[in-house]
């Protein structure tokens, strides 16, 4: 992260205009073109394409911002190394307005040597190395990165090479399977517990001191009613990081059964209180419904919420059994749909899914930072074959109006033409600023390091700098 004094004037004057008494002030958004390229060296959609932002972390230990691609393009039918991308912002220290957005790492996740991969699970009874990334935290006591996986529901940690160093223990509740036990990760062929395909676990937070993280299903499990989708409760899973066992888990009562609701992203607010992205499936996006979108952040509390681990949830939607207690729903802090840009035509994106909570402001607020997944701007036909997605975001309808050309290609298109059009564009990454007033988030503690672990970097650091004195001292005699 970078803190600039400079911000586009009308960054600025959206910021001067926002009432000062406001607690939650949208500051200004930027997109990022579909065309963007990690640090990889790739440069073909499925091996170099950015995917944006599956999940946001920001890191106030080490000042980095960690944005998270999930299983690639082609829903889970090309070849993807997984993978999460470190990037800079500049941040107006008093406004909070972003620009300059820039990637500067890709690190792929691998164990002995082979990367995961984004490919769905074959045979679909074994995981192997597919790989859906959702949620992405670092464990402030080992520096290490936590990633929580939707073909599982998984959650993997690995060092900061991308290297695997321990699987979490899934609970056996939540995984997908037929009546007989018989997993299939792959789809929700023959399943009749479970999570969802393609609603594993989404979204994940890590307490302050890095004791615990928690780990949230996107939408019910098909036994309480994610298979008819009638049901209204959502798992959170809270993980012991030092075992890898589950501990606790909660019931989280979503705002609606179906239009695709569910939970995009946690963030720990301390070690009782979480921030959560519910949203549903509407808005400009590959292959969505354009309205009504519905996206909100709101403050969540776990510190009264009873261990649902052996309690059946309803699969209707109704009441949890006497004594059962849900987490509680706070309020909505921030309204996702509430300011939209121009670049979209201001039209609300589909898939917000990145959220993280970044450093204080000036006037001690605190600066949250909101993403969007844009699925890379690929769609695929019912036999598989794959398509750059062009969008003419004027349009009313964006992706009605939408032309798809064989990836990597401008001709051989279909929809409003066989050939790609001025004025069209990949669906972009959107980036959303926002200021919250300190007693919004009066409860907020920062990711603490482990005393003796920061007292081995500031010793690194020490070697290093004392390295580099002897290395002048040398090199200044030499001349």
């Amino acid at each position: 992260m970078r803190l600039s004094y400079l911000a586009a004037a009308a960054a600025l004057a959206v910021a001067a205009a926002a009432p000062a008494h406001a607690a939650v002030q949208f500051v200004n958004g930027i997109t990022i073109p579909g065309t963007l390229l990690d640090a990889t060296g790739g440069t073909t959609v499925n091996d170099g394409r950015v995917g944006f932002f599956s999940d946001i972390y920001y890191d106030p230990n080490r000042n980095e911002w960690w944005g998270l691609s999930d299983r690639g393009p082609g829903g889970g039918t090309l070849n993807y190394d997984t993978r999460v991308n470190r990037f800079t912002i500049d941040i107006n220290p008093t406004t909070g307005a972003i620009s300059n957005f820039q990637v500067v790492e890709t690190v792929k996740f691998s164990a002995g040597g082979v990367n995961f991969n984004g490919v769905a699970p074959s045979p679909a009874s074994v995981l192997g190395k597919a790989l859906d990334p959702e949620g992405f935290v670092v464990n402030p006591k080992t520096g290490n990165f936590l990633v929580s996986d939707e073909y599982g529901p998984s959650v993997y940690e690995f060092n900061r090479s991308g290297e695997l160093v321990k699987t979490y223990t899934t609970p056996a509740n939540l995984l997908p399977r037929a009546a007989d036990g018989t997993p299939n990760y792959a789809s929700d062929a023959g399943n009749v517990a479970g999570k969802r395909t393609n609603r594993g676990f989404e979204g994940l937070s890590i307490t302050p001191d890095g004791k615990y993280a928690y780990a949230v299903l996107q939408s019910p499990t098909l036994n309480e009613g994610g298979a008819a989708q009638t049901g209204s409760y959502a798992r959170i899973v809270k993980f012991d990081t030092e075992t890898g066992l589950a501990v606790a888990q909660y019931a989280y009562k979503m705002d609606r059964t179906g239009q695709g609701q569910g939970i995009s992203s946690l963030v720990a607010i301390n070690d009782k209180e979480v921030l959560v992205l519910e949203r549903n499936n509407r808005g400009v996006g590959v292959g969505a419904t354009l309205a009504t979108a519905d996206k909100a952040v709101y403050k969540v509390d776990l510190s009264q919420a009873t261990d649902v681990s052996d309690v059946a949830l309803p699969a209707d939607g109704s009441t949890l059994p006497a004594g059962v207690k849900a987490v509680l729903k706070e309020g909505k802090l921030i309204d996702l749909d509430a300011n939209t840009l121009a670049e979209l035509g201001n039209k609300s994106p589909e898939k917000w899914e990145g959220l993280a909570i970044g450093p204080k402001l000036a006037d001690g607020s605190f600066f949250v930072l909101a993403g969007t997944d844009n699925d890379y701007s690929v769609t695929q036909n019912a036999d598989g074959l794959q398509f750059d997605v062009y969008f003419r975001f004027s349009d009313a309808d964006p992706f009605a109006t939408s032309i798809q050309c064989p990836l990597g290609q401008t001709t051989g298109c279909s929809g409003a033409s066989t050939t790609l059009l001025d004025g069209y564009a990949l669906l972009p990454g959107v980036l959303h600023a926002y200021k919250v007033s300190a007693d919004e988030l009066a409860g907020y503690m920062a990711p603490v390091p482990e005393p003796r672990s920061w007292a081995m970097t500031l010793a690194g650091v020490g070697a290093i700098a004392t390295g580099a004195y002897r290395r002048r001292r040398t090199a200044g005699k030499a001349e």
